[in-house]
């Protein structure tokens, strides 16, 4: 995590409000833990965000002390809280979108009998909103509320699409991190595969982010641009050529029905 921007230490926002610093460091403090499971020592904290240890100190405790942070037996590590996921269940239960899809995904995953995810696009990565389990024993791992770089999945790259060049260069930087020996890593690489995915109307991951296991995503258009996209994942050990015709025809007959329940959303 980078040291606290200017509007962490009582700047303004970009929008030109001003913001509470101790209000600042709390939400990125929470994001900290949520994107690094596992428990934390003080000083590998205060490392990371460079907050001054004395303060640091005194936000964590309140936050223990309110359950958004959770200490070990020793009360000298600590970890994200079980008021995140509360938080977390609660905007899932009440998001529109997600209550719309449920019966699409439904059939999606009974036509494919893969895993089915429905992700949305969270600045320059994606966030899983809901996952219908593959019918295989093998089947990849998944979760709701996990979030990966939206360049290295078929639903991120989906939503991706949507948007202009001149707006993916603004989101990602020139040279990307891989999460696989697949994984992009130049952008501009990406940008041109993402004018494919616009003229096919869909996106794959090839073992970009998970190795054996290949994704099929399409957007979901409701809005423009798009914010969420669904995608179907299988292990290419499954996949052949007819098979993979069917998911793309699956898919984009989920794409139809997500767009009619959407449509007044």
């Amino acid at each position: 995590m980078p040291s606290p921007t200017n509007a962490a230490q009582g700047g303004t926002s970009q929008g030109g409000g001003a913001q509470v610093k101790s209000a600042v460091r709390t939400v990125e403090l929470l994001e900290y833990f949520a994107g690094r499971p596992g428990m934390h020592s003080l000083a590998e904290v205060q490392e990371q965000t460079g907050y001054p240890k004395s303060s640091l100190y005194m936000l964590l405790r309140t936050l223990a002390e309110l359950g958004w942070v959770e200490t070990d037996a020793t009360g000298t590590r600590y970890g994200i809280g079980v008021r995140a996921l509360l938080v977390g269940s609660s905007y899932i239960d009440g998001d529109a979108v997600v209550a719309a899809a449920r019966p699409a995904l439904d059939v999606l995953a009974e036509d494919t009998g893969e895993t089915i995810h429905l992700a949305r696009l969270d600045g320059a990565n994606v966030v899983y909103l809901a996952t219908r389990q593959s019918q295989h024993s093998l089947r990849p791992f998944t979760r709701i509320g996990r979030r990966l770089p939206a360049y290295s999945t078929s639903h991120g790259k989906a939503l991706l699409a949507t948007l202009g060049d001149e707006a993916v260069r603004r989101l990602l930087p020139e040279r990307l991190e891989p999460l696989t020996e697949h994984s992009h890593t130049d952008r501009e690489e990406l940008i041109r595969e993402l004018a494919e995915v616009r003229a096919r109307g869909y996106a794959v991951d090839r073992e970009e982010n998970t190795l054996g296991l290949r994704c099929f995503g399409v957007a979901i258009p409701y809005r423009v641009p798009a914010r969420d996209a669904v995608s179907v994942s299988v292990p290419v050990a499954r996949l052949t050529p007819g098979r993979e015709q069917a998911i793309r025809d699956a898919l984009f007959d989920a794409r139809d029905r997500l767009t009619l329940a959407t449509r007044h959303l």
